[in-house]
């Protein structure tokens, strides 16, 4: 199947990874609205390969810069660096074309986190790992100069990240227009530590030695807040999706925001916590009414479910999780 691919055919002779007279066969992977990721199966070995598109696959027109495949790959050997079984392993990159290349995990060892949850295989344990891993590394980059003018992305962040989720919301219910705006500048102004920026559950393996992170591509330095609510949202969101594991949904949201704030030694967390509340009650609306709006709420009810419940917590922010928590009802 090179032909499908015949732009992948240099960089990965580029890369060392396929030799003038070897042939390649490449199958499509999916689960991204963001890039092109493939199987690569050469004579020697079989990888992942990965490049960003301009332009994302959703309903909305919403572009973005294919420079974040560098951006992804520097996250992912600072990843390593401190939790190397917790990413990929990074195998080449070719600047040119925006590819890099990453091992092929396979799919049996290593279950999509999101679809473990769908079918209510929910293991709290996943749950505290994955904020570990997250405090780890928003810890060992925390203060970090060095990073934060490697990551100062703050450009790119609003185009992948602030603007599809907060201002288009925020063109939808010009109630809250302000409170987003808001949270749009209180986002950007906070530089705490490196952050994933798309943590999100079909982001993430279950691997045999623990989670796996994928999709880094919004790597950003700035607010940790950011992942914390972003992964959380998920697991709220997900009670709809599949009411029946609400309560383990729910255990996950304990277990992962309490291990998480446990282990925040880089600023306040009381106050690292009251960001994340104003975050995820704009996360929410945002994934109903933005430019990326999960795909498995389908009703209009479920969606004004949704609403009901984040705008006034987006209008009067909560000081602890565990509020929003206890006031979400499947």
């Amino acid at each position: 199947m090179a032909d499908a691919f015949p732009e992948l055919i240099s960089p990965l002779q580029r890369m060392g990874l396929l030799l003038p007279h070897e042939e390649a066969t490449f199958t499509p992977l999916t689960g991204g609205v963001s890039s092109l990721i493939v199987r690569v199966d050469t004579p020697r070995q079989r990888f992942c390969l990965k490049r960003a598109l301009p332009q994302l696959k959703v309903a909305a027109l919403w572009e973005a810069p294919v420079k974040r495949n560098r951006d992804e790959v520097a996250w992912l050997r600072f990843a390593a660096q401190h939790l190397p079984s917790a990413v990929p392993a990074l195998l080449g990159e070719d600047e040119t074309d925006c590819v890099f290349a990453m091992a092929y995990l396979e799919p049996l060892a290593h279950p999509v986190w999101k679809n473990q949850l769908q079918a209510g295989v929910v293991n709290v344990d996943t749950a505290k790992q994955v904020a570990g891993c997250l405090a780890t590394w928003h810890a060992a980059s925390a203060g970090q100069a060095v990073l934060r003018q490697a990551f100062d992305h703050d450009a790119d962040f609003i185009a992948i990240r602030l603007d599809p989720y907060f201002n288009a919301t925020a063109l939808r219910h010009p109630d809250c227009s302000d409170a987003l705006h808001s949270l749009v500048q209180q986002t950007l102004s906070h530089k705490h530590a490196l952050v994933h920026g798309d943590v999100s559950p079909k982001n993430i393996l279950e691997g045999p030695h623990g989670p796996v992170f994928l999709d880094a591509e919004c790597a950003w330095y700035g607010d940790p807040a950011f992942d914390l609510a972003f992964v959380l949202n998920h697991l709220l969101l997900k009670c709809l999706w599949k009411p029946a594991h609400h309560l383990a949904y729910l255990a996950s949201f304990d277990a992962l925001s309490h291990t998480y704030l446990k282990a925040v030694n880089w600023e306040d967390p009381a106050a690292l916590e009251a960001r994340s509340c104003a975050l995820l009650a704009g996360m929410l609306l945002a994934r109903v009414d933005g430019k990326s709006p999960v795909e498995y709420l389908t009703t209009d009810a479920q969606r004004e479910q949704v609403r009901r419940f984040a705008k006034p917590f987006l209008l009067q922010p909560a000081a602890l999780l565990q509020t929003l928590r206890q006031h979400w009802t499947p």
